[in-house]
């Protein structure tokens, strides 16, 4: 049995079954799920009751399943002359609906996302929110419904007069996060913003997703200063950001500011001091209070009997032995009028480990980390005018990036509501400040800007086209803030554009309705008119049958192979995508040779005319070529056909 490139991009469902296969190999039959065998593995022989704590609101099921529905007829289409430094970018933006996005990436990117931040709409009354269709099949059904608009934009005002108000909210948020977890690192992170019209909802629907031992914390982030004319005479000044880990693997840090000394005695080995007191009474510590008496002046130091001591008697002789005790006097430069503890550097980072340097981080949020005014401010400097209503400053998306990834410079950070691209700025931001190579993915629908607005009349049409310049004239401005830095020439500023479009491929079970293929119309082909669809180009379709594979992130380097053919490619180093109409024993020996060797090869089905003797031959002299370049040894690889 021939091997098919599937279809299939996003199927958790297989996923989850396996897993379960995992965890208990007798509930799943040939297949399929024994439910109840999998209430006796847990414990549950016997029903007592539907009633169970959990939020609920018309829709959840649905919302359930259509996390859990595959992304069917639709790919990622490469934008070149929107992107920026292409050949070198790490970085990512993507036009189109989040949800499809999600889906379409969780094969590139399932596992890889160290820190997701978002700031979804907040269901204020006056917000447009994604409206998901569960039952229509057909653009027009919808129309007539008002579930979309005449350009076809799944985006609905979700206004409180709505008996469905908060549903239509928590049916937007469930598939979205449900998804997104998915592409979490095992050691990764969520951040979510979000206001009082929600913050209760979204926590109860964020402890079912990422189970409530994951969540943890919610920073409270003043937004604005007081206001005088509100309702109640109370101004809501603070918004919230929910956090919420993959698994007890990840750890935040912010930078300990600790001073170290370099003196002659201990040369080579810095070091610093620490209070040798701490707040026991001399009742709770009889041991730890007495008298030190410094051993080279006799000088005496009685312990006070609310703060006595850290060590005892013993220990202070030891630690003394051991250069651990510093007393008033030994140096110049230290201001001290009691013993002091002595830490060596060296001895901090052995303890520590990786954390050196790191102490916990506090919900307290620093003031650094600016207001409202201070985002609007940021893209008045970039733009001349304010393009985008009360955007969050960069300095607060950068001190969560910062303190989520402390331990890890190189790491990807997703936005899938990334509006003006604040995170993106804050990314580059970062890694200009401290080296790092953390790189950025921003998905953004190309909601249109209203025609009125500042933004239009400045030449932006949509909220993506404003997110990509931004990203163009930011990464520019600081380049030259930071051009003094060693590492600035490798800060990676650029993007790849991708926007979500119609399958470039004519899948073999995919129904046309009668459609007619014609060469005059098509301008493609007899083979290309059967196997894709028009507008395709060869690079859509091998960006195509990457998605449709684990592990080879988007930005992965794709190589025309032209000693091959003019329709040839390797993309990773990896995987080889012959799009020749017709394959020969040339290229076959050719694809056997290459180096690296790839663990896949993809043919086109047409290319062999519906000739069966002629593929078993061509795959015949392939396994013969390639145990001939490999002298004999065995490679392991793949063959599959669209």
């Amino acid at each position: 049995m021939e091997n098919k490139v599937s279809k299939e991009i996003f199927n958790p469902v297989q996923d989850n079954i396996k897993k379960l296969a995992e965890l208990f190999p007798t509930v799943v039959k040939d297949g399929q799920v024994d439910f109840e065998a999998l209430k006796q593995e847990l414990g549950q022989v016997e029903e007592v009751g539907k009633e169970k704590y959990e939020l609920t609101w018309p829709g959840k099921t649905l919302a359930k399943q259509l996390a859990l529905t595959d992304v069917v007829g639709k790919t990622l289409k490469y934008v070149p002359e929107e992107s920026k430094n292409p050949d070198t970018t790490e970085n990512l933006y993507i036009e189109g609906d989040n949800l499809e996005v999600l889906k379409l990436l969780r094969n590139s990117y399932y596992g890889k996302i160290k820190m997701i931040y978002i700031d979804p709409p907040y269901n204020t009354g006056n917000d447009f929110i994604y409206k998901d269709d569960f039952k229509k099949l057909k653009e027009e059904s919808d129309k007539e419904e008002g579930e979309l608009d005449e350009n076809g934009e799944r985006l609905i005002k979700n206004q409180r007069s709505s008996a469905r108000f908060h549903s239509n909210w928590l049916n937007m948020m469930y598939p979205r996060l449900k998804v997104a977890k998915d592409l979490l690192s095992d050691d990764g992170v969520i951040f979510i913003s979000i206001d009082d019209n929600e913050v209760d909802n979204l926590k109860l629907l964020a402890n079912e997703i990422f189970g409530e031992k994951n969540f943890i914390a919610c920073f409270p982030w003043r937004k604005r200063t007081a206001k005088s004319d509100v309702p109640f005479g109370i101004s809501q000044d603070y918004e919230w950001i929910l956090c919420y880990a993959k698994s007890e693997l990840f750890v935040a840090g912010i930078e300990r500011k600790r001073k170290y000394y370099e003196t002659p005695d201990f040369n080579g080995r810095p070091w610093r001091i620490h209070d040798l007191t701490q707040q026991k009474s001399a009742s709770e510590r009889p041991n730890s209070y007495f008298t030190i008496i410094n051993p080279k002046t006799g000088e005496e130091y009685p312990a006070d009997p609310n703060n006595v001591w850290r060590v005892t008697k013993d220990t202070f002789k030891k630690y003394y032995k051991e250069n651990k005790i510093v007393f008033p006097g030994d140096y110049d430069f230290l201001r001290i009028s009691k013993p002091v503890l002595r830490y060596f550097k060296d001895e901090d980072e052995e303890k520590a480990g990786e954390k050196f340097g790191y102490k916990a981080v506090s919900t307290l949020l620093p003031d650094g980390v600016g207001l409202t005014e201070d985002g609007t401010k940021e893209i008045k400097e970039l733009f001349g005018v304010k393009l985008f209503n009360f955007p969050k400053p960069s300095s607060l998306i950068k001190y969560l990036i910062k303190i989520a990834t402390a331990f890890d410079y190189d790491s990807i950070i997703l936005d899938f509501f990334s509006g003006s691209a604040t995170t993106a700025h804050a990314v580059m931001q970062l890694n200009a400040e401290d080296g790092g190579k953390r790189k950025f993915i921003m998905v953004q629908l190309p909601e249109k800007v209203d025609e009125e607005s500042e933004a239009y009349k400045a030449g932006f049409k949509t909220i993506a086209d404003i997110g990509k310049e931004r990203i163009r004239r930011a990464g520019e401005k600081i380049k030259e803030e930071f051009k003094d830095k060693e590492w600035i020439d490798d800060l990676d500023i650029g993007f790849k554009v991708f926007k979500v479009a119609e399958t470039n491929i004519r899948w073999n079970d995919e129904v046309f309705d009668g459609e007619q293929i014609t060469l005059s119309e098509s301008a493609l082909s007899v083979k290309d008119a059967l196997d894709f669809n028009p507008g395709f180009t060869d690079i859509d379709v091998v960006y195509e049958i990457m998605l449709r594979h684990r592990d080879f992130p988007l930005t992965s380097k794709i190589e025309k192979l032209t000693n091959i053919g003019n329709r040839t490619y390797m993309f990773a180093d990896s995987v080889v995508v012959c799009l020749e109409e017709t394959i020969t024993s040339d290229i076959v020996d050719k694809i056997a040779s290459l180096e690296p060797k790839p663990i896949k090869i993809i043919f086109r089905d047409s290319a062999f005319d519906d000739d069966i003797s002629l593929k078993l031959n061509i795959l015949h002299r392939l396994d013969t070529q390639i145990k001939l370049f490999n002298q004999g040894k065995d490679q392991t690889y793949r063959v599959e056909f669209i």
